[in-house]
């Protein structure tokens, strides 16, 4: 017999935000369920949370979620919508049916890739990914490593593997200095965010740092040899630690029928999505940070539990994380001639092996995956499909269930008629 569970608020994402919904909402003293597809506690930028390593803010939601009555789902994934309050989710290989009274969206975000020549050789990875790898054993110590891309979360990067012995070669940004000295004469408004900075510059003292520089060429033979920057510096190195920024994952919320505009969940000031009884919060609603995801996290829970005057106490201290969210994007546009990195030969979708010269020809997602099958495998467009919106200006494609691969028997989960409407267009694992 099909399992199913019954919450009075769930909430998909235990990441900062999600943990801080989970606890708040917790308070009114309903049952509330907290939905990640990780073992632990404590989502991609708190991964490992409980360990020496952790930061003490880490340590203290994470304890504090464990000590409440909040149920973690571990290793969970959201795979389809049953009905109007009941999500399909794979357990284990197994399917599970989650109702809910509320839903709280803490789905986060992913890191953005660009391809350029070179980028899918061995070695060359996310800089969020390399961290995780870093975090969960990956031996480090002594390797050259190119830290590249855009955004503050290469400063995070490069710091923490340099504490793990690793030797940042170089450190390229791609936003030009005058742009990013701009917003750092801006933080004084933003102190702990100074100092944060200031951390990470005192940590990576003797680590070259180059702006408006950006990776051209990953070379080498069986994995990554050296990299070529846009100066004309040809680094060698072990690893390429690259990425331009996150992506908002917004797939589960398009799916449900959440208004998304700019890539980005819409809500209202309680953190309330166009659909009734259902909230969204941290980096899926814009990328601020972890000082916002926590503010949002809060006012969700305390919203979605009736709570309204704790949740209005704190939308100053949100209110201003957004706009400091905002002088960061703007700080670290993204420039134009990362659209003309690619070859005609270089891969864009690695599922598939689209390559960009095969993409020219098309008008938008939806014909490139028709043409092409670009957007078509395993990861669905998560990895191409903000590269080809970028590098083509083409709007996001649609979103089909289920929203991961799955076993075919996940697929039972689904009653008749939902599984021939939906099922049969989405990703099988077999």
């Amino acid at each position: 017999m099909l399992e199913s569970r019954r919450f009075d608020v769930l909430v998909v994402g235990a990441g900062p935000a999600g943990l801080a919904a989970a606890v708040r909402a917790v308070e009114a003293g309903g049952s509330v369920a907290l939905v990640d597809d990780n073992p632990n506690l404590g989502g991609q930028i708190w991964r490992g949370g409980r360990s020496k390593f952790a930061s003490a803010e880490a340590r203290f939601w994470i304890e504090v979620a464990l000590d409440r009555p909040i149920e973690f789902l571990s290793s969970t994934q959201i795979v389809a919508q049953r009905d109007e309050r009941t999500l399909l989710a794979e357990r284990d290989g197994s399917p599970l049916l989650l109702e809910y009274q509320k839903l709280i969206l803490a789905t986060g975000a992913r890191e953005r890739f660009l391809p350029f020549p070179g980028w899918t050789l061995p070695n060359v990875l996310g800089a969020g990914g390399l961290q995780a790898l870093v975090k969960s054993g990956l031996p480090i110590s002594g390797k050259r490593v190119v830290v590249a891309g855009s955004g503050p979360l290469l400063l995070a990067v490069a710091a923490a593997i340099k504490q793990q012995g690793a030797k940042v070669c170089m450190l390229a940004e791609q936003a030009p200095l005058g742009r990013v000295l701009r917003f750092g004469l801006g933080l004084w408004r933003s102190p702990d965010k100074l100092a944060q900075a200031l951390d990470f510059r005192a940590k990576l003292s003797g680590v070259p740092i180059r702006f408006g520089t950006w990776p051209t060429l990953a070379e080498g033979v069986d994995q990554l040899e050296s990299v070529k920057l846009s100066d004309g510096r040809r680094i060698d190195c072990d690893y390429l630690a690259c990425g331009f920024g996150l992506i908002p994952n917004v797939e589960l919320a398009d799916l449900l029928g959440c208004s998304i505009d700019s890539g980005r969940i819409v809500v209202d000031e309680f953190q309330r999505t166009s659909l009734p009884d259902h909230y969204a919060i941290g980096e899926s609603t814009g990328i601020g940070g972890l000082e916002s995801a926590l503010l949002e996290g809060q006012i969700a829970g305390y919203s979605a539990t009736g709570a309204f005057d704790p949740a209005r106490k704190l939308f100053r201290k949100r209110d201003h994380s957004r706009r400091f969210a905002a002088a960061l994007d703007r700080a670290f546009l993204l420039r134009d001639e990362l659209k003309s990195l690619a070859s005609d030969k270089t891969i864009v979708c690695r599922c598939e092996d689209v390559r960009f010269g095969e993409l020219k020809s098309q008008t938008d997602a939806l014909s490139a995956k028709l043409q092409t099958r670009c957007g078509m495998g395993p990861c669905q467009g998560r990895i191409c499909g903000p590269a080809v919106e970028f590098l083509f200006g083409w709007g996001r494609g649609t979103v089909r269930p289920p929203t991961f691969p799955v076993e075919i028997g996940t697929l039972a989960g689904l009653d008749e008629n939902s599984e021939e409407e939906n099922g049969r267009e989405g990703v099988i694992r077999r």
